[in-house]
């Protein structure tokens, strides 16, 4: 007998489709969709806003960056004014002018020091350039010279040797065009050794109101609590890297040319200088030097000396990597070697070599704000929370199903 009662459900068989009541409606499911794509589009404006602002953000980070270089000069002059009480007679303006002219006056010194061994070495080098290539050309020549001698076909000759000046004209090439475009965007950010002072002595000189405001972006309670213990730790990730990274540069850059020119390796202040500046460039800055010192040294009038450079960078990054840098470092950034080479890989297919120079501290400063997120809500981790919910419907639905 059929169900006349119409507040039952109907009976279903094998061809209806009964929906369940919790599945969600139409309205939430396109709600969903329109807000996932307002979120995608707006992602991808910032994407492109940032990467038109790439050269702008560039110059504020520098700028931040030697902000925290001077900071700590800064407070060591103003230390003895402050106790006694009498700030007022060492403004913050004037200790941070006062601090200018210490730095740029030693720089200025080295500078004018090391300048005419630079200018002689720089000189000697570019002459030495055609050498250099009538000896990589020798070289193939010889390695030409061994393949005939093990009685190969003339085809695997041929495609060898056409293959090796190829290389050795695209990596020529490669050069030069680095060279060059080193040259102009120089020249094209020279006006950044005026800005970046500037902009850095108002970063300092104002540096409380701007924390100030950044506060007042906060509601009082917690959430101004929790953005004050951000901006600490963010202010202390960003001065241990900066400090971290200097202290990197003239150690590397100190210990290079001293060990290079115990080598006797031709311009070795040189190619200590340039060590101890692509320092600053995590990964690919030391992989830079080493390619660049082992091939000079290969190619010139010591070719076994290139095996002990070779040797003496490799102990050398480390020894820095795993014993120097961790307790120069200390407990400012705490990033896995795993960690910070992804982050460098990624900045570079992001930004070129600008991706590579901030990816770390971006990704250092993205761990402080997860962590603050974790504990401001209370929770143990994005997956962790993924991973329960994930495991309550799988009993819910062991449940439902018994």
């Amino acid at each position: 007998m059929e169900n006349l009662n119409p507040q039952d459900p109907p009976k279903s068989d094998s061809t209806t489709v009964v929906l369940d009541p919790s599945s969600p409606s139409i309205v939430s499911i396109a709600r969903v969709v329109v807000v996932t794509l307002v979120i995608v589009g707006i992602a991808q404006s910032v994407i492109g806003l940032l990467a038109a602002l790439k050269g702008l953000l560039l110059l504020v980070v520098l700028s931040v960056f030697f902000a925290y270089l001077i900071h700590p000069l800064v407070r060591l002059i103003r230390r003895p004014f402050k106790r006694r009480h009498l700030e007022k007679f060492m403004p913050r303006a004037v200790a941070i002018v006062i601090a200018y002219i210490m730095v740029f006056s030693v720089v200025g010194l080295g500078v004018g020091a090391l300048a005419p061994r630079i200018a002689q070495q720089g000189t000697a080098l570019a002459g030495n350039l055609p050498r250099y290539a009538q000896t990589v050309g020798s070289r193939v020549e010889g390695f030409n010279q061994s393949l005939r001698e093990l009685r190969l076909s003339k085809d695997i000759q041929k495609t060898v040797t056409e293959k090796s000046k190829t290389a050795l004209e695209t990596a020529g090439e490669t050069i030069t065009s680095l060279a060059t475009s080193f040259a102009i965007k120089a020249l094209t950010y020279s006006p950044w050794l005026i800005l970046i002072p500037v902009l850095s002595f108002l970063f300092i000189k104002d540096v409380g109101p701007i924390r100030v405001g950044i506060l007042r972006l906060f509601p009082t309670g917690k959430w101004r609590t929790r953005a004050d213990s951000v901006l600490g730790d963010v202010n202390s990730t960003l001065a241990a890297y900066t400090r971290a990274q200097l202290l990197s540069c003239l150690l590397i850059g100190v210990v290079c040319t001293v060990v290079f020119y115990t080598l006797g390796i031709e311009y070795a202040l040189i190619f200590g200088i340039l060590a101890g500046v692509l320092e600053f460039i995590p990964l690919l800055g030391p992989v830079t030097v080493g390619i660049t010192v082992t091939g000079f040294t290969a190619f010139g009038d010591n070719p076994s000396m290139a095996i002990w450079v070779a040797v003496f960078l490799i102990v050398l990054r480390l020894v820095h990597d795993y014993v120097t840098y961790p307790r120069i470092i200390r407990e400012g950034i705490h990033l896995h070697p795993l960690a910070i080479v992804l982050s460098v890989l990624a900045g570079e297919q992001i930004a070129g070599i600008i991706g590579v120079f901030l990816s770390i501290p971006v990704v250092a400063l993205g761990t402080v704000l997860h962590r603050h997120i974790l504990e401001h809500s209370g929770s143990r981790g994005i997956f962790t929370e993924v991973i329960e919910e994930v495991g309550g419907m799988a009993k819910e639905t062991k449940v439902d199903a018994k």
